[in-house]
């Protein structure tokens, strides 16, 4: 039963063209590009490192908050220690509310923060009908670490590479599913290939061996021939079982990947890849301008650097200067607060000095010191390797595109022999061994064109990732803001 379908299968997709039209490679990757859950992710990453970007920078910006506690009404019996030292329990009905309002700013530069606030507090004791406001106008603070690590420092050269590397990786992440669709869509073609060869072979064996019975009882021809016949057909036949169901296999992967409805999978066999001179050392130049991988090493340096930086600044001296200036004063009226009000200022250091540590702030930095070698060292590996695949992949691309003119003469001549073949047997001309061989150097010209062909494009796509630069039409894919 499964193999009925699959022969179902196979009808529909080597069915004619005008049933059914064929979709081109470029239609399949554009709605792989529009539609797959591959590109949907792609594109969230992207927007979730935009967002993460103007995060980072708003913590640069001027921060206004509003913040209190209204109302703060409390009614409870509490103790309260008398003149004498004894404690009597007590009625209290009060509310004590305040709302304050503060704008700050961060310092890249120092890594401090400086603030200008403004606060009122209303206290109410219900029981005695008192009421009393404690109004602070305006005050301005600030806040400076020293000897501290400074992570806004370090985030302004982190984050600008971090946000860039995105939108080059959001491009990559691009043209590797154009490079994977290509992969798929010529696994399925080769299937369909397959198909329509052995549906070919089906009709011709099945000519050859009635040809072989009007011969064999002529007395032209022996059994063992005939035998042979008979033979080629039933494999004939089974190859195209067998092809239905590896193009069902490969069609339903292509569809998973891609978000093709299951309508669509008759695939036109693609013209030869965009043909183009590319000098090795041209794309290495292009790779190192637009690809996310010099960035990555770049920020992967950078990052070692700043847990090296923040090693340093978690151990020895720390220390922490709070400054405040401002006014202040207090009444039982909310607008009198503002008459004559009171200076006020604050000024603290505090600060904290490893004594005896045996030698836990030596060993943090030179934990942090030896990782920042062992980047250092695997950021070069990983930067030879990326070149070197870069110039090999460039250099190859000529003799890729080469293979593929080879491939269509070899297919060409392969199919011509065969049909010679196939023609001088039918007036006993030929054997039937030289028909069969004549046959699979056919079947095998054609599967490798098709191979040929899935080389070529997959290397033109995988260069445009590595490379981020379109030969064929001279321009870049990616625009760099860095």
């Amino acid at each position: 039963m499964k193999a009925l379908l699959a022969l179902g299968l196979l009808l529909t997709l080597t069915g004619p063209a005008s049933a059914q039209s064929a979709i081109e490679l470029q239609d399949v990757i554009g709605l792989a590009l529009g539609q797959s859950a591959v590109a949907r992710q792609a594109t969230t990453a992207r927007e979730v490192s935009h967002w993460q970007y103007r995060a980072y920078q708003a913590n640069y910006r001027p921060q206004l908050a509003l913040q209190g506690v209204v109302p703060n009404f409390s009614r409870v019996i509490s103790p309260v220690v008398q003149p004498d030292g004894t404690i009597d329990f007590r009625a209290v009905r009060i509310n004590n509310a305040n709302l304050g309002l503060t704008l700050t700013q961060a310092i890249g530069l120092t890594g401090g923060q400086v603030s200008v606030s403004s606060a009122v507090q209303r206290f109410d004791d219900f029981n005695r009908s008192a009421r009393l406001y404690n109004n602070q106008p305006v005050g301005i603070g600030l806040a400076q670490p020293i000897g501290r690590f400074n992570g806004l420092r370090w985030a302004r050269r982190l984050e600008p590479l971090r946000y860039e590397e995105a939108g080059r990786q959001y491009v990559e992440e691009r043209e590797n599913i154009a490079q994977r669709i290509t992969e798929l869509y010529f696994d399925v073609l080769l299937q369909q290939v397959n198909a329509d060869v052995a549906r070919q072979n089906v009709q011709a064996t099945a000519e050859m061996y009635r040809l072989g019975q009007e011969r064999f009882q002529l007395g032209r021809l022996s059994q063992s021939d005939l035998l042979l016949l008979e033979l080629n057909v039933l494999n004939a036949r089974q190859a195209l079982v067998q092809a239905g169901l590896d193009a069902e296999n490969a069609a339903l992967t292509l569809q998973s990947y891609s978000g093709l409805p299951a309508a669509t999978l008759r695939l036109a066999v693609p013209a030869t890849p965009p043909r183009a001179v590319v000098d090795p050392e041209q794309a290495l130049a292009q790779a190192r301008q637009n690809r996310r991988e010099p960035l990555a090493f770049r920020r992967r340096l950078l990052q070692a650097e700043s847990d090296v930086a923040q090693a340093r600044g978690s151990t020895g001296f720390q220390a922490t200067l709070q400054a405040n200036l401002g006014y202040v004063n207090s009444a039982q009226s909310f607008w009198t607060t503002y008459a004559n009000p009171q200076q006020q200022q604050q000024v603290s250091l505090g600060f904290a000095v490893p004594v005896i540590d045996w030698g836990r702030q030596k060993a943090v930095v030179k934990s942090a010191e030896l990782s920042r070698e062992l980047v250092q060292h695997t950021v070069a590996q990983e930067q030879a390797t990326f070149e070197q695949t870069v110039l090999t992949q460039a250099a190859q691309l000529s003799s890729l595109q080469g293979q593929v003119t080879l491939a269509a003469q070899a297919d060409s001549l392969a199919q011509r022999r065969y049909d010679i073949a196939q023609a001088t047997y039918k007036i006993g001309r030929t054997s039937l061994t030289d028909l069969n061989i004549a046959q699979a150097e056919k079947d095998q010209a054609k599967r490798a064109y098709i191979g040929a062909l899935r080389a070529g494009w997959v290397a033109h796509y995988r260069l445009r990732a590595l490379t981020l630069y379109d030969f064929a039409g001279q321009q870049a894919l990616f625009e760099t803001r860095l």
